[in-house]
């Protein structure tokens, strides 16, 4: 899952970005406005993390332009402000959770996952595709009632393929969700096939269909074969 924090306190963001890293996302970090909405025009987040005071903005309107593009995209909001009116302005325009400063740690995570269930799975804990079936909060993932192991890229590779199932998810799309935008440095994509080719074996070895179809010059599909 992919987090851009957006906070100009460097201790504070420096925290939340140690520990939403320790707990597997996948964490992008600024400091102001402008850097923000540039973050935002190029790439895709699960969730943005938003303090309301910036030294060259407001918070609350990168939420309003956000959602006018990306609406599918969670928000949680952190402010020091702990004003009635900026949390019930806040959720009008569309975040999903609102926390005042100081806070802990492990509270915004809470949060955060609340927040990307609701938003990609419905607010479900467990999430099937036909023989699979995932618990994302415990990452174990089962075929046929079965656990395998994956390794982190994989099991947030297999998320991102049910998040979009029945959908051609391009190389690139893959690259960027997974690592980041540091990803842009790279000059070819073959490690994304040697991740697919792992999650896919893993799964039939377990029981499971071949679900991930490969789609020439295009990129990968998640869907039964009834569906092809």
């Amino acid at each position: 899952m992919k987090i851009l924090i957006i906070e100009d306190e460097k201790e504070l963001a420096s925290s939340i970005t140690t520990y939403l890293s320790q707990e597997k996302y996948v964490c992008e970090c600024v400091n102001n406005f402008a850097f923000a909405s540039e973050k935002i025009d190029l790439y895709n987040y699960d969730c943005l993390i938003v303090d309301i005071i910036l030294p060259d903005g407001n918070g609350l309107d990168i939420i309003k332009d956000l959602k006018k593009t990306k609406p599918e995209t969670g928000i949680i909001i952190i402010s020091a402000r702990n004003s009635l009116n900026d949390k019930i302005m806040g959720l009008d325009i569309g975040a999903d959770d609102y926390l005042t400063k100081p806070f802990h740690l492990s509270e915004l995570n809470s949060r955060l996952k609340s927040v990307i269930r609701r938003r990609n799975f419905a607010g479900n804990n467990e999430i099937v595709f036909d023989k699979l079936k995932i618990l994302p909060d415990k990452k174990q993932v089962l075929v046929d009632g079965k656990e395998i192991i994956l390794t982190r890229k994989e099991h947030d590779l297999l998320l991102f393929f049910i998040t979009n199932k029945n959908r051609v998810i391009t190389k690139e799309s893959i690259a960027e969700h997974l690592w980041g935008d540091n990803i842009d440095m790279v000059d070819s994509y073959d490690f994304i096939y040697t991740h697919v080719k792992n999650l896919r074996k893993k799964i039939i070895e377990a029981g499971g269909e071949d679900y991930i179809e490969t789609v020439y010059k295009m990129g990968y599909s998640l869907n039964t074969k009834k569906s092809r």
